[in-house]
Formats: C-alpha cells, sequence, structure tokens
C-alpha cells in the first residue's frame, strides 16, 4: 500500500510502505481521507511520537469503507462506510483500527469530510461534557474558536444551551464563530479576554474554559475563571511551564485539568471506545438534525500533506484540513 512516510517536518512522501492487517479486535479500513492535526506537524517534527504499539504512520483520524474485520468482530462488516479515531497511521491507503474506536458516518455529512470529526468531536466531548459536566446556561469560554477543535466545541456547547465565548485572532474567524453560536467574541490581539469574559457573566466569569495555549494563559484564565470554575487544558501552543497562583486557584475552589486522547487505552471507563461509544449515541444526532456541521477550511490531495501541514502551522485556515485519499 501507499502512505505518507515523514522524512522530515517538510519533507512527507507518498510512497509504498508494507500492508497492514487487522489483529484480533480490529477492522481494516480502506481510507477515503485523513484529518490533519496539530499532533501530526509535532510528530513529524520528531517532538510527538506515538503511544507504544501504534502505528509510526502520521494521522490520527480516518474516513473510509471498512474492507476486512478481525475473526472476533461482531458489529462492523466489509462495505460499512465508517470513520475512526486512531492512535496513529492514517495518512496511508489502508489502516487498522480497533473496533471500539469505528464511528458511523453521520447523517447529513460527506465521507470525505467525516474524517474531520473523530479527532474534534472526542476531544470536545471527554472535554466538555464527560469531564467538565457543561450544562444549560454556563458560560464556556473556548481560546481558537476558529480551529477545528473550537468550531466543533461552539457547535455542541451551543447544542447543549450553553452560552459561548471565543478568543480568535482575525475579524473573519470571529464572524464565523458567531454564525456557529458564539455569543462574546474577543480578538485576542486587541481585546482583554478576562475584561470581556467578565463584562458578559456581569464580574462572574467563565464557568468552563477550553484552552490551547498552555502556560502562556494559564495565570489570566484563572483570572478570568467563574468560582468554582474548571480550567481543561488541552494544548500547549502557548508553552510548557508556567507559574500556577495557588491563592487564586484556591480562593475560587477552581480546578485546572490536563488532558490528552491519543495516549488513552482503548478499553476501560476513561477510555477511546467509551468516549466513542458516548460521541455516537450524543453528538451524531446533532448532525442528523443540523444542529451542528463539519467546517472544513481546506480540502487537498494527500500527496500534498507537507502543504497542508504549512498551511495548519501558519494559522490562516478556520475549521478542519482534510487529505483525500485516491481510489
Amino acid at each position: 500500500m501507499h502512505a505518507i512516510v515523514a522524512e522530515s517536518a517538510d519533507e512527507l512522501v507518498w510512497q509504498q510502505v508494507p500492508d497492514v492487517v487487522p489483529d484480533h479486535g480490529e477492522a481494516l479500513v480502506k481510507v477515503r481521507a485523513a484529518g490533519v492535526n496539530r499532533a501530526d506537524l509535532l510528530q513529524a517534527a520528531g517532538y510527538y511520537p506515538p503511544p507504544p504499539g501504534a502505528s509510526e504512520l502520521l494521522g490520527m483520524e480516518v474516513s473510509g469503507v471498512v474492507a476486512a474485520v478481525g475473526d472476533d468482530v461482531r458489529e462492523w462488516s466489509p462495505g460499512q462506510e465508517v470513520c475512526a479515531l486512531l492512535a496513529g497511521g492514517g495518512y496511508a491507503e489502508y489502516v487498522a483500527v480497533p473496533a471500539g474506536q469505528l464511528l458511523p458516518i453521520p447523517g447529513g455529512v460527506d465521507l470525505q469530510d467525516a474524517a474531520g470529526l473523530p479527532e474534534v468531536a472526542c476531544t470536545v466531548w471527554s472535554n466538555l461534557v464527560l469531564t467538565a459536566h457543561l450544562r444549560e446556561g454556563q458560560l464556556v469560554l473556548i481560546h481558537g474558536g476558529a480551529s477545528g477543535v473550537g468550531t466543533h466545541a461552539i457547535q455542541v456547547a451551543w447544542a447543549l444551551g450553553a452560552r459561548v465565548a471565543v478568543t480568535a485572532g482575525s475579524a473573519a474567524k470571529l464572524e464565523l464563530c458567531r454564525e456557529l453560536g458564539a455569543e462574546v467574541t474577543i480578538a485576542y490581539h486587541d481585546e482583554d479576554f478576562v475584561a470581556r469574559v467578565h463584562e458578559a457573566t456581569d464580574g462572574a466569569g467563565a464557568d468552563v474554559i477550553l484552552d490551547i495555549m498552555g502556560a502562556a494563559y494559564l495565570d489570566r484564565n484563572l483570572d478570568a475563571l467563574a468560582n468554582d470554575g474548571q480550567l481543561i487544558v488541552i494544548g500547549m501552543q502557548g508553552g510548557v511551564k508556567g507559574e500556577l497562583n495557588f491563592g487564586k486557584l484556591i480562593g475560587k475552589r477552581a480546578r485546572v485539568i490536563g488532558t490528552a486522547l491519543r495516549g488513552r487505552p482503548v478499553t476501560g471507563p476513561s477510555g477511546k471506545s467509551a468516549i466513542v461509544e458516548a460521541v455516537t449515541t450524543s453528538v451524531w444526532p446533532m448532525f442528523a438534525n443540523g444542529r451542528v456541521r463539519p467546517v472544513i477550511g481546506a480540502r487537498m490531495p494527500i500527496q500534498q500533506a507537507a502543504d497542508a501541514h504549512r498551511l495548519l502551522s501558519s494559522g490562516q485556515v478556520t475549521g478542519k484540513i482534510v487529505l483525500t485519499v485516491p481510489e
């Protein structure tokens, strides 16, 4: 089969690699498209190796058609259209996936566009709902509102009846966020997100913050939190090490929670299969009834994976980038 091999961060080559075969409990998916994530950029640069036992190839989510299943897989069969959450291996013609990490294609979603859904849907649901228990009437602040995770999080939070505040870097991105359901839109280059959040909540602050920045925003995020608020950190684009003010933390009875999806086990109460099941049950109907839609900023042939990585790194894209695989 063919797959993208990362010779370096800037040299991603579509070339022949050994075929993959599904193991016990796995399905083989013929890939139609693969979603691009910042973790792929980090892995290509040598900074984010896959979990032990996972494919060394790039790619954490795909869509396609089941080509074969392991002899103990009963819930899926060849010919079914699916999308999948992966620990690696998605930038390829075929990928082997634990059966518990397969999802049906949501109603009304194009098969190729569905490649951009598993990672964001599982990230958002596991953090906003399974971890933070976001509920109707609460205010959630989403940093990077026009990103793949951000555009999905806005829609899910709005569908749950929460109030949504976002930060983004341009007028066009903020307008997109408003179209998706954001009530408070903050241009982070020019505005103080702490002041804007307090203004929108009569001084109370955000009940939940979904943060991709890490160290750079740690102290200001604590300032923006409400009493009993929760700061969920899912990225470190603003640095790895920061100083935590325990006075602010304890004074607000706040929680700071760091989470990651890729390294979770397949099974168990917090495993990927459980998250996938919750997403299929609770989020996929939101697509079918039109409350949530994919936001695809670019579709590119997989042979142009290096260009796709540069586009994502530039910050000039909104939503997800999807790499299409030739049949």
